[in-house]
């Protein structure tokens, strides 16, 4: 059975924009798109290291502000040319709280 643990409010998160949750693996940005869909996704591009969360949103993709690397919201792929991916993780809504796996977290803990 899945454990979701609240992170927020889609409030919390501008359209367009992202947040980021420190955890025990490291950043994981929260995105909110223009049509208010929400993806979690490393928060760390696998080219540079950029940070993702200060990415632009286009769709369901950011791009990189570092050097433009483009990475689907839902699958984590490099999108075009750009080869590489990154982490996602499972998130879900309940009405307007943001919900994430928690199965990651005791995956850590497990090590």
């Amino acid at each position: 059975m899945t454990e979701w643990i609240k992170i927020g409010q889609l409030s919390d998160i501008p359209q367009r924009g992202a947040r980021c949750l420190n955890t025990p693996i490291g950043k994981i940005a929260v995105f909110r798109t223009a049509a208010d869909d929400v993806y979690a996704i490393e928060d760390r591009c696998p080219h540079k290291g950029g940070p993702l969360s200060q990415g632009i949103v286009h769709g369901a993709q950011v791009t990189c502000p570092l050097h433009s690397w483009v990475f689907s919201l839902e699958t984590g792929e490099a999108q075009g040319a750009d080869e590489g991916k990154v982490q996602t993780f499972a998130l879900r809504r309940d009405g307007e709280a943001l919900l994430i796996d928690a199965s990651f977290a005791l995956a850590v803990a497990a090590e």
